[in-house]
């Protein structure tokens, strides 16, 4: 088997799994217990958050845990909306081609009343500190850009826009489920307020998350209940998969250079190799990607049959968000930078690891390019 689907979730990393045994038999006490059996669970519990906090260069106290990035991304754009309301700023800017957990958090606030702006990203797919700029009204509470985008892998200037929104006095958070652990972030360097993260993109265990907020910004609960994470998000903590999320933050940082290397070299290969297809068109900036991922649209084809086709051959591969898979309509995200229906129905992401060797490449190539003119030769009959 081929695995090269990694954008929609990763293997979960040895040093997790490790992590995560004495909290799943030995050690199950809940972190609020006040004996030591509970003090023992409290303990690795913080740890764990220190070590999320080390690798985002933020402060601890200012990362709560969740189930992942969906979770993540809701508090942070509802928090920030009810802190603008409060100032009667009803205003949010974000861009066209985010994940759907931001665009139907949006979707739920315009209903409510807030106007939402939703940027161009043009046919490299990148939001400029620019457009931002430009944007921002007196009355904006918040910039919601995300850090790295979830189907065409294109990189977003962030520090570039954090600058801008510090200096207007605006809110900003980054949806960075698809860069944590794979891209250095600096949440105080970049002036990122608001942050989004999801445990199994980088190798820990489904099911977890975090948000972090910058010091003095006020969340607004999901789940109403206990005081956990100092009432932030109500519920008793899931100590096993939080302890396996940071031991894997925390290796996929260590590496990140090393491994980052060499999936580029393979990436390059394969979009040099792809881009040899006629009728084919790479998605996004070539350059301003993320190092696994290699998006195209294949004219004349359709992507769910090209699929079937590569599974057969034991390949892994999607056409876009793993959220949105099955949905009837093509990808809002390939709409975003101007592709045609047509041409968005042809479309394939490969998100390829560190694992992926020459041989594996090399057969991936031939896959693609021998099935993409099979289904073309067909279509024409």
């Amino acid at each position: 088997m081929i695995y090269a689907d990694h954008a929609a979730t990763t293997r979960l990393r040895d040093c997790a799994l490790q992590a995560m045994m004495p909290f799943l038999t030995d050690c199950y006490a809940n972190a609020s217990g006040a004996y030591p059996f509970g003090q023992a669970a409290k303990k690795a519990l913080e740890d764990a958050r220190r070590q999320i906090a080390d690798c985002i260069h933020a402060a601890p106290s200012g990362i709560i845990f969740t189930s992942g990035g969906s979770e993540s991304d809701n508090q942070a754009i509802r928090s920030a909306a009810e802190i603008g309301a409060r100032s009667d700023k009803k205003h949010i800017i974000s861009a066209a081609f985010e994940h759907h957990a931001v665009l139907r958090t949006l979707d739920a606030l315009r209903a409510d009343g807030w106007e939402i702006t939703l940027l161009d990203v043009g046919e490299r797919g990148i939001v400029s500190a620019e457009q931002v700029a430009a944007a921002i009204r007196p009355d904006t509470a918040l910039v919601s850009v995300m850090f790295a985008n979830n189907e065409i892998g294109t990189i977003q200037p962030a520090a570039e826009i954090g600058a801008v929104c510090r200096q207007r006095g605006v809110l900003f958070h980054t949806d960075a489920v698809q860069a944590a652990g794979h891209l250095p972030i600096d949440t105080e360097e970049m002036q990122i307020d608001l942050l989004s993260a999801s445990a199994h993109k980088f190798g820990g265990p489904k099911g977890a998350g975090f948000l972090y907020a910058r010091r003095g910004i006020s969340l607004t609960p999901l789940i109403y209940g206990g005081a956990q994470e100092r009432n932030r998000r109500a519920g008793t903590e899931n100590i096993p998969a939080i302890v396996g999320m940071a031991a894997a933050l925390a290796e996929a940082c260590a590496e990140m250079e090393s491994e980052s290397a060499a999936v580029r070299r393979q990436r390059d290969a394969i979009i040099a190799a792809l881009s040899e297809i006629p009728g084919s068109m790479l998605n996004g900036d070539a350059e301003m990607r993320l190092p696994s991922n290699i998006s195209f649209c294949f004219a004349g084809i359709e992507s769910e049959t090209l699929l079937l086709l590569l599974g057969e051959r034991g390949i892994c591969a999607s056409v876009g968000s793993a959220c949105a898979s099955g949905a009837a309509e093509p990808s809002h995200v390939l709409r975003a930078i101007g592709r045609s229906d047509a041409l968005a129905r042809g479309a394939l992401r490969l998100t390829i690891g560190a694992e992926l060797t020459d041989s594996d490449r090399q057969t991936l190539i031939a896959a693609v390019r021998e099935n993409v003119e099979r289904l073309r030769a067909i279509s024409h009959r």
